[in-house]
C-alpha cells in the first residue's frame, strides 16, 4: 500500500467516551496512536486496543456496563430511537468514517432482530484511508483497448485490506487519469455496512472519488438494482458477496453493461468454491479478474491476480497475471 492517510481519530472518538476511558485513550501515543485499528470495550474486562502488531491492554481497571451504556448514549446523542434501525444491524456509523459494532441481548419480533438491549461489548473500528492502495492493480483491471473496467472479485481473510483496496479503486476509477488516458467513470457504491465510503448522516467521510454515488446501509442485492435503475453507473462497487440474492444481482448488473467491483471473504479459490453462490458466479465466468490479498507484508499484500476465465475443471485458479 502507498500513502496511509494520517487519521486524527481522537477528535472523533474521545468525545464519545466516558471520563475514565477518555483519559486512557487520550494517553495513547507513538505506534499505538498512529496505527490504531480497533478499540475493544467489554463489560467486566480491561480496555484493549489493537494495531497491526497485535492487541494491548490499556490501564488496569475493568470496563463497566455503565461505561458501555454511556458510550452508546453519547454516540446516539441520547436519542437511541433515532438510530435504532442502524443499531439493530449491530453497528453505528461515526463521524470520520469510523464505526462502532455492538453485541448484547437481541430482542426478536417475527423471527427477526428488532433491537439490541443490555449491550455487553463495543468494538470501535478506526477507518484508515490508504491512497494508492489500488494503484498497482489498475493495469490488470482496466482494459485500454475496450476502455472499460473488467468485472473483478477481490478476496482475502478478514482485516487483510480488501475493503481498503476496493475503496481506493472506486476513487481512482471515479477520478480518472488524463495523463495515462484512463477516463473517469460514474461509480455506484452499495455500502451495506457503511465501510466503503464511511458515510455519516448520508455523507461519505472517506474519499471515494468525484463521480461516486453511495447507497448507504442498503442491502447489496436491492442496492445494485436501485443504482442501475436510478444512477446509470458504469461501475458498480459492493463488498462481502455471499448470499444467493447477491449472486443474482451481480448477474443482472453485468447484463446491463455495468462493470462489477466486489469483495468476498476467503483465503483461497478453493474456499470460494465451497460457497454455492460464489461458486456459481465463478463457474459462469462472471468475473474477469480475481484478486487475492493477504496481510503477509501488511494489509493489502497482493498474492495474485488471476484471469477469471482460466479455471480448470478441478476448480483451481489458472492464468495468473503478473502485477507491477
Amino acid at each position: 500500500m502507498e500513502n496511509l492517510a494520517k487519521v486524527h481519530w481522537k477528535e472523533h472518538i474521545l468525545p464519545i467516551m466516558p471520563p475514565q476511558l477518555k483519559d486512557l485513550l487520550a494517553g495513547l501515543s507513538g505506534a499505538a496512536e498512529a496505527k490504531l485499528e480497533e478499540i475493544r470495550l467489554r463489560a467486566g474486562r480491561p480496555l484493549l486496543v489493537r494495531t497491526g502488531s497485535g492487541e494491548t491492554q490499556v490501564g488496569r481497571d475493568m470496563v463497566t456496563a455503565a461505561d458501555l451504556q454511556s458510550v452508546l448514549l453519547l454516540i446516539t446523542e441520547y436519542s437511541l430511537y433515532a438510530r435504532d434501525e442502524e443499531l439493530k444491524r449491530g453497528y453505528l456509523a461515526l463521524p470520520g468514517g469510523h464505526r462502532a459494532g455492538f453485541v448484547g441481548r437481541t430482542v426478536l419480533e417475527g423471527g427477526e432482530v428488532k433491537l439490541l438491549r443490555d449491550i455487553s461489548g463495543i468494538n470501535i473500528r478506526i477507518a484508515r484511508q490508504v491512497l494508492g492502495a489500488g494503484k498497482q492493480l489498475l493495469p490488470s483491471l482496466y482494459c485500454q483497448k475496450t476502455r472499460r473496467v473488467r468485472h473483478t472479485l477481490i478476496i482475502s481473510a478478514p482485516q487483510a485490506g480488501k475493503t481498503t483496496v476496493l475503496r481506493d479503486l472506486a476513487r481512482l476509477f471515479g477520478n480518472g487519469d488524463a495523463a495515462s488516458g484512463r477516463p473517469a467513470f460514474n461509480v455506484g457504491i452499495v455500502d451495506e455496512r457503511s465501510e466503503i465510503a464511511g458515510c455519516y448522516q448520508g455523507v461519505p467521510q472517506l474519499d471515494v472519488g468525484l463521480r461516486s454515488d453511495v447507497l448507504d446501509g442498503c442491502p447489496k442485492a436491492e442496492g445494485m438494482m436501485m443504482l442501475v435503475r436510478s444512477m446509470s453507473p458504469q461501475i458498480v462497487v459492493t463488498d462481502e458477496l455471499g448470499r444467493p440474492e447477491d449472486a443474482r444481482a451481480v448477474e443482472e448488473a453485468v447484463n446491463t453493461g455495468a462493470s462489477i467491483l466486489a469483495t468476498a471473504h476467503g483465503q483461497s479459490m478453493t474456499e470460494l468454491f465451497r460457497r454455492p453462490s460464489l461458486a456459481y458466479l465463478l463457474e459462469q465466468k462472471m468475473f474477469e479478474r480475481i484478486v487475492v490479498l493477504s496481510r503477509r507484508k501488511g494489509p493489502g499484500t497482493i498474492e495474485g491476480v488471476y484471469d477469471g476465465e482460466a479455471f480448470d475443471t478441478d476448480k483451481q485458479a489458472g492464468g495468473k497475471i503478473n502485477v507491477g
